[in-house]
C-alpha cells in the first residue's frame, strides 16, 4: 500500500499559495485493507475513505469509463492493479494530476510542474473531452489563476469548442452549472470564467442572457469601455476586490445589466429602462440554473434599484426610505451591505474609474441609520394605535432622513 497526496494540495504547494484540502490517493489497497486500518469509508460511487485521525480523504486509485453522457455517465473502476499513473491520468487538468509521495517526492508523468512554471492550462489526455463539467472547472480555475497569469493551453480551448459544438454541454444538469459558476464568482478574477466559457462558446449555451451583452454599446461619458460585455468583466472583479469570497455580491453583479441585451437597436446607445427590462432574463436565468433564493431576490433588488442607489444623492427623504424599505434594510442591514457593494461596483467598473469615490454608499448607511433609530414606544405614549403609529412613524423616518448632511457626489 502506497499512500500519495494529490490534487490541489501538490498544485498549490508548488505556487506557494495556502493549501485548503488534502486529499490522498492510495495505490495496491483493497476496501478491506482499508477499513483493517480505521479508515471510514463515504465513497458511493467509488471507494473514498476518511482518515480516523485527520479526516483527511484517501481514494483508492481508480480508473474511469465513459458510458454516457454528462457528469454521472462514467464506470469507474478500483483494485489494486489501478497505478498511480492510470489514477493521475484520469485527471482534468496537469497541475491538478501531480502526486507527492510520503518521502515528498513528486510524480509528474504529464508535466505538470512545468504547465505552472509557465502559467498554462492543459488538459491531461483526450478523455478530457468526456465530461462537460471540465470545461466548466478549467473556467473557474481560469478565475482563480487568473491573476498569477495563467491562461487556457489553445489545445485545450480547441477541445472545449469541440465539447460545445458535439452538443456535450446541454448535458450538464443546473446543479452542477451553478456549483461551479457560484465558487468562480468567489474567485479573484471572475471575469476570466466569463471570457473563457465565452471563448469556447458556452457562454451562448449556459448563460444567453449574459452573453447577449457583448456587442451592446453603452454612452461614452458614462462607460468608456462601451461594450456592456466589458463593463460586465470589469464590475465582476471590482465586486470581487471589494466583497472577495462573496458570491452572492458576485451574482448580483453579474445580472445587474442583464436588461440592456433588451434594448431596442433604434434608442442606443441609450438605456432607459434597462433597470425594469432585465428582470425577466434575471429570473429566467436564475430558475433555470436552480439559484438560492437569496441570491435571486437580491439580484432581483441591484437589477432594478442600482440607479436609484447612484441618484441617492439627488433623491427625496421620502424616495430614500422607500429604497431602503425595499431593500428590507432596516431589518436586515447586511442586504443592504452587500447591495451596495454591487452598485459600488457598477459605478466604479468602467473604464479609468476604478479608484472613483461613492459618496452614495455613505450616505444611504446614514440613511439607514437615521431611519432605524425611529421606533414605535413614542408615538404609543402620545396615544396613538393602529394604522396612526406606522403612519407617524414613517413621516418621522422621512424627517430623519432629510437632516442628514449629504456628501459631495462622487
Amino acid at each position: 500500500m502506497r499512500r500519495y497526496l494529490v490534487g490541489g494540495a501538490v498544485r498549490d504547494r508548488l505556487l506557494g499559495r495556502p493549501i485548503v484540502d488534502h486529499d490522498h490517493v492510495v495505490v495496491g489497497a483493497t476496501p478491506d485493507d482499508m477499513l483493517a486500518q480505521g479508515f471510514k469509508p463515504v465513497g458511493k460511487d467509488f471507494p473514498v475513505f476518511l482518515h480516523p485521525d485527520t479526516g483527511e480523504e484517501y481514494a483508492l486509485a481508480r480508473t474511469e469509463r465513459k458510458t454516457g453522457h454528462g457528469y454521472h455517465g462514467f464506470a469507474f473502476h478500483a483494485d489494486p492493479g489501478v497505478t498511480l499513473e492510470e489514477d493521475l491520468a484520469r485527471r482534468d487538468l496537469t497541475i491538478n494530476a501531480i502526486a507527492q509521495g510520503e518521502d515528498g517526492t513528486l510524480v509528474d508523468p504529464f508535466h505538470g510542474q512545468r504547465d505552472i512554471g509557465q502559467r498554462v492550462l492543459r488538459h491531461v489526455s483526450p478523455a478530457f473531452v468526456e465530461d462537460p463539467v471540465r470545461l466548466l472547472r478549467v473556467a473557474r480555475f481560469a478565475a482563480r489563476f487568473a491573476p498569477l497569469g495563467f491562461h487556457v493551453a489553445e489545445e485545450t480551448m480547441a477541445l472545449m469548442r469541440a465539447m460545445v459544438a458535439d452538443g456535450e454541454v446541454d448535458h450538464l444538469v443546473p446543479e452542477r452549472v451553478w456549483a461551479e459558476t457560484r465558487r468562480a464568482l468567489a474567485e479573484a478574477q471572475p471575469s476570466a470564467f466569463v471570457r473563457v466559457l465565452r471563448e469556447a462558446g458556452a457562454l451562448a449555451v449556459l448563460f444567453p442572457e449574459v452573453d447577449a451583452l457583448y456587442g451592446v454599446p453603452q454612452r461614452a461619458e458614462y462607460h468608456p469601455e462601451i461594450d456592456t460585455g466589458v463593463h460586465l468583466e470589469l464590475v465582476l472583479d471590482m465586486a470581487a476586490r471589494l466583497a472577495p469570497g462573496d458570491d452572492l455580491v458576485g451574482f448580483c453583479a453579474l445580472c445587474h445589466d442583464l436588461g440592456k441585451a433588451c434594448t431596442p437597436a433604434d434608442v442606443l446607445p441609450s438605456h432607459i429602462g434597462h433597470e425594469h427590462s432585465g428582470v425577466a432574463p434575471l429570473r429566467a436565468l436564475a430558475a433555470r440554473l436552480k439559484v438560492p433564493t437569496e441570491h435571486a431576490a437580491l439580484a432581483e433588488l441591484a437589477c432594478r434599484e442600482h440607479l436609484n442607489a447612484h441618484r441617492a444623492l439627488e433623491l427625496k427623504p421620502a424616495t430614500v426610505l422607500r429604497l431602503l424599505t425595499k431593500l428590507d434594510a432596516l431589518r436586515r442591514p447586511q442586504r443592504l451591505e452587500a447591495f451596495l457593494t454591487v452598485c459600488e461596483a457598477d459605478k466604479r467598473g468602467r473604464l479609468g474609474r476604478a479608484e472613483a469615490a461613492y459618496p452614495q454608499a455613505e450616505f444611504l448607511r446614514a440613511a439607514r441609520e437615521a431611519a432605524g433609530a425611529v421606533g414605535s414606544s413614542e408615538f404609543v405614549e402620545r396615544g396613538l394605535t393602529g394604522p396612526a403609529i406606522g403612519e407617524a412613524m414613517e413621516r418621522a423616518r422621512v424627517g430623519a432622513i432629510a437632516t442628514i448632511p449629504k456628501p459631495a457626489a462622487g
